[in-house]
């Protein structure tokens, strides 16, 4: 009965599943955790997996320290289709061939993006115009101008390819959307394409080999949960609660 009363404070790194939305998990874990004060650290599409960073108790104090952070990422982006949302949770706008490209063609391609740029944010995101997320707006076929964001690209290396297929890593600054990278590589290389896998692998030096599951955290108990939290001061050096 004694864990019960435990208040929780501290960084939790979870490993996101898919198809659940950033709001989904922190929903979840408000149950596990047996608190109301919690939040994350940078939003995941619901198609993506990997590395969210989970405040719970005073440390949502310092979410916009850690939104900050550098991301990094692996994905696969489908050459050849061009989708409404810019990823696979898309509807198909269009389909074209796929020219005779070599991985050397699309790495040079690449190298293009690299360093600072500003970004369209797509259609299909959680910014607010008018108090109305972008996304709302979109599915009533609605197409909003938006201001371009800035965003910087410190790397982005191919791993493989194999048509129509594309396997990466990349690092970039917070605010970056990553299928609109792969849309712009798309529009870029001729054929079009979309977004078809994205994992967080870090977040600066948070990585999502120290994460947990939603099933690895459903069997803790309180103070088991309470060992695995990142000290906010330890997290965040060099911001005083």
């Amino acid at each position: 009965m004694l864990a019960q009363h435990i208040e929780l404070d501290g960084v939790l790194l979870v490993d996101k599943p898919s198809e659940h939305t950033s709001h989904d998990v922190i929903a979840r874990l408000r149950g596990m955790l047996r608190t109301r004060k919690i939040g994350h650290a940078g939003t995941l599409d619901p198609m993506a997996t990997g590395l969210l960073i989970v405040l719970v108790g005073r440390a949502t104090r310092v979410s916009q320290f850690i939104i900050s952070l550098d991301k990094e990422y692996e994905g696969t982006i489908e050459l050849g289709k061009t989708t409404d949302s810019q990823d696979a949770d898309g509807q198909v706008m269009e389909t074209r061939p796929v020219p005779d490209l070599t991985e050397a063609d699309i790495a040079a391609a690449v190298k293009g993006f690299l360093g600072d740029q500003y970004q369209m944010p797509p259609m299909y995101s959680a910014i607010k115009i008018g108090g109305v997320p972008l996304y709302k707006k979109a599915r009533k076929g609605e197409d909003v101008e938006r201001e371009p964001r800035f965003i910087r690209v410190m790397s982005w290396d191919v791993l493989g390819y194999e048509a129509p297929r594309i396997r990466f890593r990349l690092r970039c600054s917070k605010g970056t959307y990553v299928r609109t990278l792969a849309h712009d590589l798309g529009t870029k290389l001729g054929c079009g394409a979309h977004l078809c896998a994205l994992r967080r692998t870090a977040t600066d030096r948070f990585n999502v080999a120290q994460a947990l599951t939603l099933e690895q955290i459903e069997k803790l108990s309180i103070p088991e949960i309470q060992r695995k939290l990142i000290p906010v001061g330890e997290a965040v050096p060099s911001v005083a609660l």
